[in-house]
């Protein structure tokens, strides 16, 4: 009788294992994205006018730049699973789900996405800019982005309208320096109060990763490359910077679609613009 026993026990000992295994596997966790931003490859160091350490590059048609200031907006993040559905994190909500990248503060080139639930992930899409729907300066609804983008220092909001600019790029071009100021963003159209879209400057951004991001277990870091030699030298335009496009205040709405095709991707041929995936971990 007491052999039986010991059977039976010894039997459902594998049962018991497995059950603990399934019980501790986490059914989610972090995702970080990294963002390394560069010229070709190298990391970008930001300088004013007479700066000797601020990476100096020089575009397709030979004109030498460095940035003083460098800024975007990410937004809308969606994970692809392997099957190709979609997880969406906090795409309508600034707040949780969007960061303004500022070259001149680290915390700010990694964004924790918390609990993402256990599966294998083999691209991601995420917006540079804000979709027109969440477009506004909304305080209220969205008062942690609003701080960080509209009410600051970082100055990522039109003046002039309701919507937030979604890159600033202030710097200086050729050898005498002059000065470069790209803002891109959407605009509007009509009068106060009848506002209608004009140009939309979001840019839907999709990019395959690696090697699949099996999260789980462990916590995983995904670095995306967005390489700003594309500003003038991109897929989709070559720009030599002159009196027409070299400030926000002279380039036209028709000029700036030319930076965010190069920066963003025209939608089309072009879907993943200054964009890349160089790790997961």
């Amino acid at each position: 009788m007491k052999t039986l026993k010991k059977l039976l026990t010894l039997a459902t000992l594998p049962l018991a294992v497995m059950s603990c295994s399934t019980d501790d596997d986490p059914v989610a966790n972090n995702v970080t994205l990294t963002f390394n931003n560069t010229f070709e490859n190298t990391t970008i160091v930001l300088g004013d006018a007479s700066s000797s350490t601020a990476t100096v590059n020089t575009s397709a048609e030979g004109q030498t730049h460095h940035f003083s200031e460098l800024k975007y907006v990410i937004s809308n993040i969606r994970l692809i699973k392997a099957d190709g559905s979609e997880f969406p994190y906090h795409v309508n909500d600034l707040d949780n789900g969007a960061i303004v990248v500022n070259q001149s503060k680290p915390e700010t080139l990694n964004f924790v996405m918390s609990d993402i639930p256990s599966d294998e992930y083999t691209k991601i899409k995420f917006g540079l800019g804000v979709k027109t729907d969440l477009n506004t300066l909304d305080e209220a609804r969205f008062p942690n982005f609003y701080a960080s983008a509209g009410a600051n220092d970082t100055e990522m909001h039109w003046e002039w309208g309701t919507g937030y600019r979604f890159t600033k790029i202030e710097g200086f071009y050729d050898t005498d320096n002059k000065t470069l100021s790209v803002h891109t963003g959407s605009t509007i159209e009509g009068e106060e109060g009848s506002y209608t879209q004009g140009v939309d400057a979001y840019r839907d951004i999709t990019l395959d990763l690696t090697t699949a991001a099996n999260v789980g277990k462990h916590a995983t870091t995904i670095t995306i490359k967005a390489d700003f030699d594309k500003l003038l030298s991109g897929k989709i335009n070559t720009i030599t910077l002159g009196e027409g496009n070299a400030t926000p205040s002279t380039h036209t709405a028709n000029n700036m679609v030319l930076y965010v095709d190069n920066l963003g991707g025209d939608g089309a041929a072009d879907i993943t613009g200054m964009f890349s995936i160089t790790s997961v971990d």
